[in-house]
């Protein structure tokens, strides 16, 4: 019999109860903190405070600027921290030993196609993934990235479990 350790999940921190939202607030989800602890080890990360915004925090965007899309501050577009979310994200896919990631949907750093896109301008003109999901996906093509919304009941996350297990 083997006793290998349960595969390592990187859960977004807000859906683990921390307070880590820009706002200051958590998204607590129990199906993922108590139901998927059950099967994986589970590593809370936010990349926003990761790279040292604090909480509460001004709100960032994604903002398409030529063919790149970057990471500004809302109230201050001079601010652009895009290369310090990929700086994170290279150190933290290089330093664990990830068997999947459970992203908040609609986040500038860990949306999954589905966070708003803005031009210069500060116009909405499309949907995209936040850059540290963006950035694992090129770094780790095999692994298994799912957003909160897509784990609604114990077989989602039976499901989630068993795919991870099939790339081990």
């Amino acid at each position: 019999m083997s006793h290998s350790k349960p595969p390592l999940v990187a859960v977004s921190a807000c859906l683990l109860g921390q307070k880590v939202r820009y706002d200051g607030k958590d998204k607590y989800t129990q199906l993922i903190a108590e139901e998927l602890k059950k099967h994986c080890q589970l590593l809370a990360v936010c990349p926003e405070v990761e790279i040292g915004l604090g909480v509460p925090r001004a709100k960032i965007q994604l903002t398409q600027i030529e063919q790149t899309i970057r990471v500004l501050r809302k109230d201050d577009p001079q601010i652009d921290l895009t290369d310090l979310f990929t700086d994170f994200t290279f150190k933290f896919a290089c330093q664990h030993n990830l068997a999947g990631l459970v992203l908040q949907d609609r986040s500038p750093s860990c949306g999954m196609e589905n966070t708003q896109l803005y031009s210069q301008h500060g116009d909405i003109v499309g949907l995209a993934s936040g850059l540290f999901t963006s950035t694992m996906r090129e770094l780790k093509p095999d692994l298994v990235i799912i957003q909160a919304s897509q784990l609604q009941s114990k077989q989602d996350i039976a499901s989630f479990v068993s795919s991870i297990l099939s790339k081990q």
